[in-house]
């Protein structure tokens, strides 16, 4: 193909000409829009991102308030990014990053716009507002059980029923913690007047996980109120607020009227340091908030005046000199990385070239793409020559033992006893399984893999394969158990199944201790049959579960043959599986044990 490309069909040429028609129809129209829409939209806007603002700050503190730390706010930053156009970050007072909506490294605002402490700024109490004290969102350990929920509940319904008796009209809400809250109907204020038969008090008594955090917080507050005047031995009647205001302070209350003025103001103090320190463990720290853009100014109407159109004028030749600069620098960007591209693809292909990816349109991804490629060629090679390394290590060992077993033998130096040729044969059996589960895989890999399916009934293939595993269950003291549900059947070669199933239950007996148990079940569902290996062993880490599967692969980084095999047999079954039409899952928790699933198209009944 010939390099040159005529003048018209040019990429820059289409470019500037389809840029400059948008242009002048663009400025043309924006322009009138413009003089007729600003003032409005700006002073909408001002009113929308203080709104925005403050929803930022208040979301930001319900997590700070139901989360210990911000090792998981980066989720909630974006969304709310995207959702109100701003950039959002959040720092600790030092301004280590926490959380970031723009790219890593771009400079931080010069000033904070808050700081998010739900420990003493409460944002939920009254929307788009901020009041000193603490965020009811923080309950830590004021939280009720769902039985306390429930008996709460139920004398808050007789409660609201005793008032209704008299013409009082109580709404019932809740507080964060989960305790029920009673206000007049229109929320207004709290229930001026209580009938006396209403007044039982038994809906603002404590319940016993409140008892138990009051206790703490007087404990923890003890020491300060002595400092402050009170003396030791008087109690503090500490207790929990049914009115409207427990939706916005914490639901305890302590009597102090009786004392002056100044001793009840320390003590208040002291009650709540005292609960700031019981609820920090359960709020995230006090972090910075910054909101990028510019800030917003007021504009000035203005009318279509001489000198205004003359302004709209030099403005619409200034954005179509900018649109066609721009256009051109952006034609000259898209041209660089496809001439990147091609000088990357044109190099040797064991140098394993990338280019850098400095778009993000339909050029940068399919710059990723060939790093993605270049990444897949190059580990592949990598994993064959890992593979190589494998497999040259799983046949030294026996090799070197057999022939070390030899030479001494034929030196004399020991007799060729019954126990040294088992140990001979034993090692022979090693390279044989060796080869086997290599020849399985080429097979495999080739797509030449031998299969005869039949009718197969699940639970006769788990006895085979639980009869054929027994004797080694026995030596090791693990429990071979099967189970089926119903009576599923398999259109699958019954031969690679036992072979599939065999490869599970050994692993599972060689990572079971004594005393353990490895079950193989099989039941069906959605039209397919599960066949289940599960075992009580020592378990997979988590870090580890997406490698169980790999060629070669085993958890102990030793390569010990005590504990493992071949490391063949576990990739064996996801191919034996995969030829079958089915998938192979696994799923561990480390100390209780491991679960493997094979999920196969499920076969009539013969």
């Amino acid at each position: 193909m010939s390099g040159w490309i005529p003048l018209r069909k040019r990429l820059l040429v289409r470019l500037l000409i389809a840029s400059g028609l948008v242009a002048v129809c663009s400025v043309a129209a924006t322009a009138w829009l413009a003089v007729e829409t600003t003032t409005r939209a700006l002073r909408e806007e001002q009113g929308q991102v203080l709104a925005d603002d403050m929803d930022v700050l208040a979301r930001l503190s319900g997590y700070a308030a139901t989360h210990p730390d911000w090792s998981e706010v980066g989720p909630t930053v974006r969304e709310l990014a995207a959702r109100t156009g701003r950039r959002i970050a959040l720092t600790t007072a030092d301004r280590t990053p926490l959380a970031d909506s723009a790219p890593r490294g771009t400079a931080l605002p010069l000033t904070a716009a808050a700081t998010v402490d739900p420990l003493r700024t409460d944002t939920y109490t009254e929307r788009g507002a901020q009041i000193s004290g603490t965020d009811p969102r923080v309950v830590g350990p004021y939280r009720l059980t769902e039985g306390e929920r429930g008996e709460l509940d139920a004398l808050a319904h007789e409660r609201q029923g005793c008032f209704a008796r008299y013409g009082i009209d109580l709404s019932l809400s809740r507080a964060p913690s989960g305790r029920p809250v009673l206000t007049e109907a229109d929320g207004s204020a709290d229930p001026a007047y209580v009938p006396d038969a209403c007044a039982d008090g038994r809906f603002n008594t404590p319940v016993v996980t409140e008892q138990k955090a009051l206790k703490a917080l007087e404990k923890g507050a003890r020491a300060c109120l002595t400092r402050a005047g009170l003396e030791p031995g008087v109690p503090l009647y500490l207790g929990v607020d049914v009115t409207p205001s427990a939706l916005r302070a914490p639901s305890f209350a302590p009597s102090l009227a009786k004392m002056g003025s100044k001793v009840a103001r320390a003590a208040q103090d002291c009650l709540d340091d005292a609960r700031r320190t019981q609820l920090d463990p359960y709020a995230a720290p006090a972090a910075q908030l910054f909101l990028g853009g510019d800030k917003d100014t007021p504009a000035v109407r203005f009318d279509m005046s001489p000198g205004n159109k003359a302004k709209v004028v030099g403005a619409a030749g200034l954005v179509l000199a900018v649109t066609v600069a721009v256009t051109a620098v952006i034609a000259t960007r898209l041209v660089r990385p496809l001439r990147a591209l091609t000088e990357a693809a044109q190099q040797p292909p064991e140098l394993h070239v990338r280019v850098p990816v400095t778009t993000r349109d339909e050029t940068g991804i399919l710059a990723a793409a060939f790093n993605e490629l270049t990444e897949r060629r190059e580990r592949l090679e990598s994993q064959r020559k890992a593979m190589v390394s494998d497999i040259a290590h799983e046949l030294r060992t026996p090799l070197t033992n057999i022939r070390g077993w030899l030479e001494v033998t034929r030196d004399g130096v020991v007799d060729p006893d019954p126990a040294l040729l088992a140990a001979l044969h034993d090692e022979a059996l090693v390279l044989q399984r060796v080869i086997d589960d290599l020849r399985d895989l080429a097979d495999a890999d080739a797509d030449a893999l031998r299969l005869h399916p039949e009718p197969v009934r699940c639970d006769e293939l788990l006895d085979q394969v639980a009869a054929a595993h027994r004797v080694a269950a026995d030596a090791a003291g693990v429990r071979l158990r099967t189970t089926v549900d119903g009576t599923p059947w398999l259109h699958a070669d019954a031969v690679r199944m036992r072979q599939a199933l065999g490869n599970l239950v050994s692993n599972a007996l060689r990572h079971t201790p004594a005393d353990g148990t490895v079950t193989l079940a099989a039941r069906r569902a959605d039209g397919d049959v599960l066949l289940e290996v599960t075992d009580t062993g020592t378990g997979i880490e988590a870090d580890d579960l997406p490698y169980v599967f790999d060629r070669f692969w085993r958890a102990e980084k030793s390569r010990s043959r005590r504990t493992g095999g071949s490391g063949l047999g576990l990739p064996i079954v996801r191919h034996l599986v995969a030829a079958h039409g089915g998938s192979v899952e696994a799923a561990s928790e480390p100390g209780k044990g491991s679960v493997f699933t094979l999920r196969l198209p499920g076969g009539p009944p013969r």
